[in-house]
């Protein structure tokens, strides 16, 4: 019953009935159902649990029982009158499909049915690595009994990557690794079969000319941000405060982008924020000073708009693209955009004693699973009469 062997699920068939004796029928069912059923748990540990007493619930209606006291049940007996047409009998509650339902409970496995991961001992990990809380604490052990009311919540990112579709290497990833083994193997060959030393950071930049390094733009942004706290500072008007924090959240960003700065979008910076000390300047200048019939230029020209924001356009991408919900991003441990993997549609549901919220990945055990008339709310594959052989193995050997 591996989740990589779904198809088994579909070629199930009842139980063989004519060529088998009672017990070997019964040996059968429970087999084939503890292979799906808390198959992470060891056999005396599950038949611990196994309870006789099944939980049902059912319906009465109320208005019947406040019209009648139950004589009318017998009346006519004998005379022909309990052989008219009578309503449709409810169905039958399926009591020994529920004979598993103290598996439920176990936190490993809610986990499974609130789709928070792909498999039961998928979520036991999870539990094992401190990425489960209950109720708000940490809970590492995955057969902690979950009681009515208890909230379970999964770490978002884990869910993420146990449900979502595996990484595939492009074409183009396959192609363009194929071709640096080729060159690392030819670069072996040419040095008698060994790996050639790589250069260090001081001789690619000394073979680059005066191209300055990444870490050196980082310290040049560093002391430009220094700069601007230090003009935010002084007496400055609230117009001109204004300019300089947006300026500085430039900065901000391209500090945090240090890695894939270019000088170009340094160098433009750097023209922006001598521009805006000149202008504070002129400002700051007496009247006296100013000409008559200067006309105040505006503190960010239109060039220096251009410049600014396609020195930043490549850099605000890549942002975008690693913060924002759904796109690509190269370092996530699944695929991007994310997709759910292909076996999900087959688990894709929730039971009835589960409230579930996708957005924090946390849901709340509402009350223990029951048996109604007609359905038995414990998910499982197998037909009635698997789900009554099996109970009655247990229920024997108890």
């Amino acid at each position: 019953m591996s989740r990589w062997t779904l198809y088994s699920l579909a070629q199930l068939r009842p139980p063989n009935t004519a060529m088998r004796t009672y017990f070997q029928q019964k040996w059968t069912a429970k087999a084939d159902t503890r292979a799906y059923h808390g198959e992470q748990m060891r056999e005396k540990k599950w038949a611990r649990l196994f309870k006789r007493s099944i939980p049902a619930v059912v319906p009465m209606d109320h208005k019947y029982l406040a019209r009648h006291d139950g004589s009318e049940q017998a009346a006519g007996r004998g005379s022909g009158a309990d052989s008219q047409d009578k309503p449709r009998a409810p169905p039958m509650t399926p009591y020994m499909q529920m004979a598993y339902y103290p598996i439920e409970r176990r936190l490993d496995t809610a986990i499974f049915r609130a789709l928070f991961a792909s498999s039961v001992r998928q979520a036991r990990q999870f539990c094992v690595h401190g990425l489960v809380k209950v109720n708000g604490k940490k809970m590492p052990f995955p057969g902690y009994m979950l009681n009515p009311g208890d909230m379970f919540q999964v770490d978002p990112t884990s869910v993420m990557f146990a449900t979502g579709a595996p990484k595939e290497r492009s074409s183009t990833a396959r192609r363009v690794a194929k071709e640096k083994a080729a060159a690392r193997a030819e670069a072996r060959e040419a040095h008698g079969g060994q790996t050639p030393r790589q250069p260090t950071p001081e001789a690619v930049v000394q073979s680059k000319g005066d191209a300055p390094s990444p870490a050196e733009l980082k310290k040049h942004l560093q002391a430009m941000m220094t700069d601007v706290d230090g003009v935010l500072a002084e007496d400055v008007g609230a117009k001109d405060k204004q300019k300089f924090r947006a300026f500085r959240q430039a900065v901000k960003r391209a500090i945090g982008l240090w890695r894939s700065a270019s000088p170009e979008s340094i160098s433009t910076l750097d023209t922006q924020f001598d521009f805006l000390k000149t202008q504070l300047a002129g400002r700051s200048a007496p009247p006296s000073a100013r000409s008559p019939d200067a006309v105040e230029a505006p503190l960010f020209s239109a060039e220096d708009q251009t410049k600014l924001r396609q020195a930043f356009d490549k850099l605000k991408l890549e942002t975008e693209h690693t913060s924002a919900w759904n796109n690509r991003n190269a370092a996530a441990p699944y695929a991007t955009p994310w997709r759910p993997r292909d076996y999900m549609s087959a688990f894709a549901f929730i039971p009835r004693y589960l409230e579930v919220n996708q957005n924090v990945c946390a849901a709340v055990y509402l009350r223990h699973p029951v048996a109604r008339p007609g359905l038995a709310e414990v998910p499982t594959p197998f037909s009635i009469e698997t789900g009554q052989l099996a109970f009655n193995w247990y229920l024997r050997r108890r």
